[in-house]
Formats: C-alpha cells, structure tokens, sequence
C-alpha cells in the first residue's frame, strides 16, 4: 500500500508492507480460475505503518491524520462487478467505504485483478482523493513556508490467498 503526493519542496510518498484485509471471491462453477464476483473485500491498515524514511514527514503525517485517535484506515466493499479482460485477468468496479481520519466516504474505484497459477489473486488499483474530504489538514511546517498538497494518491497491491478447507 502507498501514498503518494506533492509539498512545495518536493514529492513524497510513504508505504506501508502491513497491513490486514479479507476477501470471498466468486468462481465460475467447476474453475477455480474463472472469477465471476467479488461478494466483499475489507482491509485495515494501522496510519502508523505508513513509512516515508523521513522522520519529520511521517511525525507530521502521522498528526495530520490524527493517528493517535483515529488508529486504523479502512475500506470496506458495498458492491463490485467483475468484467473478464483477457485470460486471468479481470477488471473489477468497485463501490465501497474508506475511512480514514475517523471520517468516512463513498469511493468506487477500478481495480484490476488477476488470478495467478498458484491460486492466490492479486488486486492492483488507485485512487486520487483530498486529503480535505476526510477533514485531514495537509501537514505544513518551517512556520507555513512549506506546505503539502491536498490531493493524494493511494495505490495498493493485494494478493489473497485462499483459505484450507474453502
């Protein structure tokens, strides 16, 4: 998972390698192979697992989005339409929740999935939010001299891995 955005001095980005998520996918009946629907799909991620490699940046992230109150940014699936693209391949939109900040709004989103020779099936997509829509200041700092851009990027790499016994 990444963020990515702008601040008058330079871009930034800050990743995050943990974080927690569930999915139940549909199959075409007798082809574990041919997706047909995604029935929900959640994830959790703890703000203080985002990580730029500067510290003063993450500190004033980590305020920003009021981590200390608000621990957790979630999504969670309302409805999804899956559209075969080419072999394993599949493009699936999405309707669903995102909270971050503790404020929560409606995104749909593109998200590309494929489902890979071991099973496993990974999700790739984006999104461009405000960080205002979720009442999140952009952080600033050296007295307001530099100042982060409201929009952002979040881009994420999922891959589920089916459950023993399912």
């Amino acid at each position: 998972m990444k963020l990515l955005g702008t601040s008058t001095l330079h871009k930034w980005s800050m990743d995050a390698k943990t974080f927690e998520g569930e999915a139940q996918f549909g199959f075409a009946p007798g082809n574990d192979h041919e997706l047909t629907s995604l029935k929900s799909l959640s994830f959790s991620l703890e703000a203080l697992n985002l990580k730029s490699g500067e510290k003063s940046l993450d500190k004033n992230a980590y305020k920003a989005l009021k981590a200390d109150q608000y621990k957790d940014i979630l999504y969670k699936l309302i409805s999804a339409t899956v559209s075969p693209e080419k072999e394993n391949r599949y493009v699936i939109k999405s309707k669903g929740k995102l909270t971050i900040a503790g404020v929560t709004k409606e995104i749909t989103m593109d998200i590309l999935g494929i489902v890979n020779a071991d099973g496993t099936i990974t999700c790739n997509g984006s999104d461009k939010l405000n960080m205002t829509d979720y009442q999140v200041k952009p952080p600033s700092f050296m007295l307001g001299a530099m100042k982060t851009g409201d929009a952002i990027t979040l881009e994420f790499t999922l891959v589920y891995k089916k459950q023993k016994g399912t």
